[in-house]
């Protein structure tokens, strides 16, 4: 009888299956095995549509019999049997990809990726869990004002690699701005200091053509840290298969396109207005009058691009990081301050400043 779910096992010795973004391969980790995505697409295709073609309604009346949830938790999860070793794995309502808690077998539920809901195209992780780790030290050694024991007591709980769900957004934005600028001109005179005023009127217009903005798809990703980790390399994006997902997790999208829309078109309409902006120059102040931005949406593709989340624990204090899976550019939500270590290093800039002051000072009396 086919099961909602397949379990990716190497098709030699039946050991689970990961991509491997080393090899761009799925790897065996028991016999050593590698195999192309086409070749694990084409092994496992009959078991994929067998697994979307079973009856959802009876796969979940029989889930609510075994299910001791609440009807209003019910409705946000799913239990699936594993395949290998029939336990049972509970997920919500939204995963694609896991991995069964009991065995360890790679686990993708295909209907989650049915019509509509399958994406358009996918980047495969370049960057492997060990290097997550490795950029996450060097991140701390960036940031001078971490209290001095952060990197060695900031213990890594959690370390998953995940698909996350985005739209990209095609689309142009045509900008009208006006300002009001003023240059300030001092000059000596005699014994007087004479300042004087102009002002201007300034006014651009011009259109900017976006392709394929991103907007994370999930409610279960802080909105900032998935901009904070752009940007993604196009180029390496290719047709989604789900041969890409044994060995990490992903969840379809729960935020559809239209309401991620508004997200995109804001951002158009700022880097618009900041790029217009930024061909005004050679003022002492500039006053926005007017910034008319009008947009105009293009195409919307759905794509799953690779990201490492990094959760670590530090004074009792989670600290979430995310790392850019094809990339390796790290941010982080928020991070302590040593303020001594601050007061010290604005205490030593100001008295530099000071002597710089006072040296330039003295040349000129």
């Amino acid at each position: 009888m086919p099961e909602q779910i397949t379990n990716y096992q190497c098709p030699n010795c039946k050991a689970p299956l990961h991509f491997d973004p080393k090899l761009q391969k799925l790897k065996c980790d028991s016999c050593g095995s590698t195999f192309t995505i086409e070749e694990i697409t084409a092994a496992f295709a009959e078991k994929n549509q067998e697994a979307v073609s079973v009856d959802q309604a009876k796969a979940q009346a029989k889930q609510a019999e075994t299910m001791q949830w609440s009807q209003e938790e019910a409705q946000h999860l799913r239990a699936y049997k594993c395949p290998s070793c029939g336990a049972q794995l509970v997920t919500d309502e939204t995963t694609a990809a896991t991995s069964c808690p009991y065995c360890g077998n790679p686990t993708v539920i295909p209907s989650q990726f049915a019509d509509d809901l399958r994406p358009d195209s996918i980047i495969p992780f370049r960057n492997t869990k060990e290097e997550a780790v490795s950029v996450l030290k060097k991140f701390y050694q960036g940031k001078p004002f971490l209290p001095s024991q952060f990197s060695k007591l900031n213990h890594i709980e959690e370390i998953k690699g995940m698909y996350v769900p985005f739209w990209l957004y095609d689309g142009s934005a045509f900008g009208n701005l006006q300002y009001h600028g003023t240059r300030v001109t001092t000059m000596t005179r005699g014994d007087d200091m004479v300042t004087t005023t102009e002002h201007y009127q300034i006014g651009r217009q011009g259109n900017l053509s976006f392709d394929r903005l991103p907007a994370d798809a999930s409610s279960a990703m802080p909105d900032e840290l998935m901009d904070a980790i752009e940007p993604f390399d196009y180029s390496e994006m290719c047709d989604f298969a789900l041969s890409y997902l044994p060995g990490f997790l992903a969840n379809r999208y729960d935020v559809d396109s239209e309401k991620d829309a508004d997200r995109a078109n804001e951002r158009m309409k700022n880097t618009a207005i900041d790029s217009l902006r930024a061909t005004i120059i050679g003022y002492t102040g500039l006053v926005p009058e007017q910034e008319d931005v009008s947009i105009e949406p293009g195409l919307v593709h759905y794509a799953f691009l690779p990201v490492w989340l990094l959760s670590t624990q530090y004074n009792g204090k989670n600290y979430l990081f995310a790392m850019n899976g094809q990339t390796g550019k790290m941010v982080s939500d928020d991070l302590p301050i040593d303020w001594v270590k601050f007061f010290v290093y604005f205490a030593i800039l100001t008295a530099v400043f000071g002597l710089l002051l006072w040296f330039l000072l003295g040349m000129m009396v």
